[in-house]
């Protein structure tokens, strides 16, 4: 039987390799991966287990706190601020689950892009074609899952850092409801929208993940019938300037769970998409909370900054309080009206990014094609992000390129988001 160790000193190999060239990984904790396999492998021997993620290797974005280092979310402007006296509360518990943490991925800079591209510390080439984007934020984390140097990576999910790299790299990402997960011990991005959540090859893979690290009972997902499952189609605005191959995959899928049972019906939430769109037009929520957590360093420190990340920031560093507070309130009323428009069905599903991963190069040459580019790959996931509700991308077989499907559903329907995941993950494999 092959050992935890094993596996651990393959991926070190691996990463040892290419060191002069890594972008996939910021930091390795050889020596600490090691330790925790050797004591995975002795519990195995003896009969005992702490679980199912015993013996798991798992990566950790770069914007997790590890006691004694610091945390730099994928930037250089944090590179003298303190270390951490403690580990993040999730990383804390993964480590209690026995998992083996190998190290941290790379990732956008503070997290604030969906395309993954990083100047300080390079940006890792999707897994599928390293001349394409990864996706981001958790770019690394997607790379490392989809290339098998992680069974597992932890990332953050603000807009969709989650499940776009899940989608664009051909794996599972799962955005739970937010506040669900702890985010004691992570750098933020927006306190408003910030949820933490796993990458992984499977739905099930992602489940105990995610139960580890929200403190709940590990168990295995019963997946919920296809047969008289209700499945929303937001057609409209969220479809439009669709790829063709992501229009077609998409279809085909429907097509799939229609013939598995599945009740699949057309639901409109334009207007509540607009509404949203009306209430944060003069900033997003995201950018206006992250003017006032880097507000110490944003000019001391310009810089240091990578310039589409720190431009974002600084437009809406001047908003009033008053049009901020309006805006939350706004959210609230909308987010309210969305939960009520969703409880006649079991799940929204629609692609979950417009475009499979396009070309780096491109972007890195024109700012405007970037921000259009980053606008298009967000706009479906941040919708699970600004009307609070649980999200999953899982890899659409058969495809030229990675396309994701998104499952989304209401806050707090967590468990039963995985269960329909599962079987959607099963017919997809039949």
């Amino acid at each position: 039987m092959r050992t935890t160790r094993d596996k651990l000193e393959s991926i070190l190999a691996r990463l040892a390799g290419r060191a002069d060239n890594e972008r996939v990984f910021l930091k390795l904790y050889e020596d600490a991966a090691r330790a925790a396999s050797d004591a995975s492998d002795a519990r195995r021997q003896a009969g005992v287990s702490l679980g199912p993620l015993d013996g798991a290797i798992i990566s950790i974005k770069d914007l997790f706190d590890v006691a004694g280092e610091i945390t730099t979310a994928g930037s250089v402007a944090l590179r003298d601020a303190a270390p951490a006296t403690s580990d993040a509360t999730v990383v804390r518990r993964l480590r209690q689950a026995g998992a083996v943490i190998v190290g941290k991925t790379n990732m956008v800079e503070f997290a604030f892009s969906g395309l993954g591209l990083n100047p300080h510390y390079g940006t890792p080439g999707n897994a599928v074609d390293p001349e394409r984007i990864p996706g981001g934020s958790s770019s690394g984390a997607g790379v490392s899952v989809a290339e098998g140097t992680s069974e597992i990576s932890i990332g953050s999910d603000t807009g969709g850092s989650v499940r776009i790299p899940a989608a664009l790299n051909g794996i599972v990402g799962f955005k739970p409801s937010a506040r669900r997960v702890p985010l004691d011990g992570v750098f933020p991005l927006s306190y408003s929208l910030d949820s933490i959540g796993p990458l992984g090859r499977t739905v099930q893979d992602c489940a105990f993940a995610d139960a580890i690290m929200a403190g709940e009972e590990l168990r295995v997902l019963d997946p919920y019938p296809l047969a008289g499952l209700r499945i929303g189609v937001p057609r409209g605005r969220l479809f439009a300037e669709t790829e063709p191959i992501v229009a077609q995959a998409f279809e085909e899928s429907l097509t799939r769970l229609s013939k598995a049972g599945a009740r699949i019906v057309d639901i409109d939430i334009d207007d509540l998409v607009a509404e949203m769109e009306k209430a944060t037009s003069r900033a997003s929520i995201a950018s206006v909370e992250a003017a006032e957590i880097h507000a110490d360093w944003l000019d001391s420190k310009a810089q240091e900054f990578d310039p589409r990340v720190r431009g974002r920031i600084v437009l809406s560093a001047t908003l009033p309080a008053p049009a901020y507070i309006r805006m939350i309130r706004q959210r609230d009323a909308l987010i309210a009206a969305m939960d009520d428009r969703l409880k006649s069905i079991d799940s929204l599903v629609m692609p979950a990014t417009a475009i499979t991963a396009p070309p780096i190069a491109p972007l890195l040459a024109d700012d405007q094609l970037y921000r259009q580019t980053n606008l298009l790959i967000l706009r479906n996931t941040m919708v699970g992000n600004l009307f609070d509700l649980t999200g999953i991308s899982l890899p659409i077989p058969g495809q030229e390129r990675p396309v994701g499907l998104m499952l989304m559903a209401r806050n707090g329907q967590d468990r039963k988001l995985l269960e329909i995941a599962a079987s959607v993950e099963r017919n997809f494999a039949s």
